[in-house]
């Protein structure tokens, strides 16, 4: 079974739970800093992935570093998960929760990638075409890249909109190489 849809399973009944006992966004907030344990520390992430330590002690130590710290419910979580072999896939249940989360608030996510950092008017701008397009609150994430050369590109989800220079020369290229055949 894919780690999707293992996250899946995993993430729609606490999202549900989190719901019914209304701690919804404090169990946000437990997973907005799993993924950030697991994205700086390396030795964290690579325990969690080990096929050496025992799925018995990866509970242990998820206990020692978490208790206190997060909601029942995410304490209880991580230890079903790891009883259940699954600790591997705790990263994807994290991110997939809050995928959930923001799909359940009415959040569109979006990442704009341009060659230089936006001010306030443009992620102003942005906000407003991401609400146009989806119809829900923004979520945007900048992303700096000077090889695009200038321009955006917008993802949400499955879309993109590539209106960067370096997209736009990739174009016309490619339609230089099908007219030249």
């Amino acid at each position: 079974m894919s780690a999707t849809r293992i996250a899946s399973r995993y993430a729609k009944p606490l999202l549900e739970l989190a719901l019914e006992r209304n701690i919804l966004d404090q169990v946000k907030q437990d997973m907005l800093s799993f993924t950030q344990l697991c994205k700086e520390n390396r030795e964290f992430a690579a325990m969690l992935r080990s096929p050496i330590i025992k799925h018995f002690k990866k509970a242990e130590i998820l206990t020692s570093i978490f208790k206190g710290k997060v909601s029942d419910i995410t304490l209880t979580t991580f230890t079903l998960i790891t009883r259940k072999n699954r600790e591997t896939v705790l990263p994807e249940i994290a991110e997939e929760f809050l995928r959930m989360y923001n799909v359940n608030q009415g959040f569109q996510e979006a990442i704009v990638t341009t060659s230089f950092p936006l001010d306030n008017e443009l992620k102003a701008a942005f906000e407003k075409v991401i609400h146009e397009l989806s119809g829900k609150k923004p979520l945007l994430k900048e992303v700096v890249k000077p090889g695009i050369i200038g321009g955006f590109i917008l993802m949400m989800g499955d879309r993109q909109i590539d209106e960067s220079v370096s997209g736009k020369l990739r174009e016309l290229k490619l339609r230089f190489q099908k007219e030249n055949k």
